[in-house]
């Protein structure tokens, strides 16, 4: 896997990444750090890139249980130290499950798998974060 990141030179802190993939992605620091705000900073990416990773992970899970999901949304919140380096120090995933006649316990079991086994992201920034989550099950 790679990726390059270049600074768009006069346009203050922002930042284009090309994925391996070939896909771009902008990035931009807060104005009181120099950026003009103008895309997400690169720590929220980081953050949407845990949520996508563990929503993926539970997407997956579900559809091989047989599990008829329709919708599957994550709401991440999350703390950062004080002091540089600002690494997040809680992370808490509220899952939003939809579907026709949802197993409740297949969706806690997909959420645990991704947590503890699957989602490389998560994994990785639980080694300084405390990672929490929480389910809602919405039949359909």
């Amino acid at each position: 896997m790679e990726c390059r990141v270049s600074w768009l030179g006069n346009s203050g802190m922002a930042f284009s990444a090309e994925t391996g993939s070939g896909h771009l992605v902008n990035m931009d620091g807060a104005p009181e750090a120099g950026g003009r705000n103008l895309a997400p900073r690169p720590m929220e990416l980081l953050l949407a890139g845990a949520g996508g990773c563990s929503a993926f992970d539970v997407v997956l899970i579900l559809q091989r249980a047989r599990q008829a999901i329709s919708a599957c949304d994550v709401t991440l919140q999350a703390e950062r130290a004080t002091e540089d380096p600002k690494v997040f120090t809680k992370i808490n995933l509220h899952f939003t499950v939809k579907g026709k006649d949802l197993d409740h316990a297949k969706v806690d079991r997909a959420v645990k798998l991704s947590h503890e086994k699957y989602c490389s992201a998560t994994t990785m920034l639980a080694k300084t974060a405390e990672l929490t989550y929480s389910i809602e099950v919405i039949s359909e």
